[in-house]
């Protein structure tokens, strides 16, 4: 059946022409996350319990993890669950998230004490953090400082981190100052560039010293953002604060040391998200579990999200009766860019997309017909500069390329 123009209406979307705010980190769809804190705080409790798995190895000593472990975890999403269903789809492929487990930090890490350098490389080859601190008391559980001080271990593992960033940064710097001294017949756009990579690092380490991390300051210019993401920055990287409890204060969602976080957080990490969580329960849920499927009870789902958001991720479908399918980019992506998810070829040739906005559909039950959406206009038809939003849902249209 041929629609009118009226049935699938061209959508008003934002154009590639505006100007989107540059990120920081990896221009990658596949970004990866990796569990940092110090010795001993419950991350390889963690970790098994957000992978599913005998993973890691907890231990009450401290490097009881050595090289990190890896997992892929299922993303959550009530979206993908409902277009199944919708769509009556015979296969539901949801998007993943990559994880590290890596070993616990100590004081003086930056000096090469522990596994110093090679705990801090492990963390530079992440895109994202999740640091874990321990809010509970457990005489049978060693803290490596000796007491619980969740403020404290905060204060620890950032400092590593940013002193580290300085001596990276000091030893850039030197290069290019040698390097502009010697420009001799350089082309202006080479000088141009180290230029503004010395005032972006400059700018930098001046934060690093007022103990802020790169990431806090949110008035960066887009070229210096550019500098910096070519250094790959310890504390130019996110990160969402998982604060492990007892089952009890999970459950209430209260905890002694609560506040004292979230105060040092406002001023030194305003970018991280705060979670409550228990690596105890959270295994104990697991050892119930008979399902892949997280209990509803459980803190794992939101801590995935919340790390997808502060990566910058987002997701669209698509959905048909053999699949439905969460893709996974990063924001501020156009049309194309999201077709290329699926295949290369398709950002080559793409022509444009049909694309449905998930509050379309959010409260639509099976059976569904697609045409009645067309009929009432709820079809759009975008091209090269839609930036692709959250939850669409998008059919691509590509030259010498089936519909996908």
């Amino acid at each position: 059946m041929k629609l009118t123009w009226q049935q699938l209406r061209t959508y008003a979307a934002p154009s590639t022409s505006k100007t989107t705010k540059k990120l920081f980190g990896r221009p990658s769809n596949n970004l990866t996350s990796g569990i940092v804190g110090l010795a001993n705080v419950g991350k390889s409790t963690f970790f098994q319990a957000i992978t599913k798995s005998k993973l890691g190895n907890p231990a009450n000593y401290p490097f009881a993890t050595i090289e990190p472990e890896e997992a892929r975890v299922i993303v959550p999403s009530h979206q993908l669950d409902h277009l199944a269903k919708l769509y009556n789809s015979k296969k539901k492929l949801p998007a993943i998230l990559k994880i590290f487990d890596i070993a616990g930090l100590v004081r003086g890490a930056s000096d090469n004490k522990g596994l110093g350098n090679a705990f801090l490389n492990d963390i530079r080859a992440v895109d994202g953090i999740f640091q874990i601190v321990r809010a509970f008391k457990d005489t049978e559980i060693t803290h490596i400082e000796g007491s619980v001080d969740p403020v404290r271990d905060l204060i620890i593992v950032q400092d590593e981190l940013i002193l580290k960033d300085m001596e990276f940064i000091e030893n850039s710097l030197e290069k290019l100052q040698v390097q502009l001294k010697h420009k001799g017949n350089k082309p202006m756009h080479e000088i141009s560039s180290m230029e503004n990579q010395q005032e972006a690092l400059s700018i930098a380490y001046d934060l690093l010293i007022e103990g802020q991390k790169i990431i806090n300051k949110k008035d960066w210019k887009d070229d210096h953002i550019e500098a910096l993401n070519m250094h790959n920055l310890l504390t130019a990287k996110p990160s969402v604060i998982l604060v492990n409890v007892n089952e009890t204060d999970y459950l209430n969602q209260t905890n002694e040391y609560l506040d004292s976080i979230r105060e040092w957080t406002a001023e030194y990490s305003p970018d991280s998200s705060i979670i409550l969580f228990s690596a105890d329960y959270e295994t104990k849920l697991n050892e119930q579990a008979e399902s892949s499927q997280f209990d509803t009870s459980s803190a794992l789902p939101k801590i995935i999200q919340e790390m997808r958001k502060a990566l910058n991720l987002i997701s669209f479908y698509t959905c048909g009766d053999i699949e439905a399918r969460q893709w996974t980019i990063r924001q501020n992506l156009t049309c194309p860019n999201a077709a290329g998810v699926i295949h290369t070829d398709f950002e080559k040739t793409f022509i444009n997309a049909e694309l449905i906005k998930f509050d379309d559909v959010a409260d639509l039950k099976p059976p569904f017909d697609e045409k009645i959406l067309k009929s009432k206009g709820k079809v759009h038809r975008v091209g090269k500069t839609y930036i692709v939003e959250d939850g669409d849902i998008l059919h691509f249209n590509a030259a010498a390329a089936k519909k996908k």
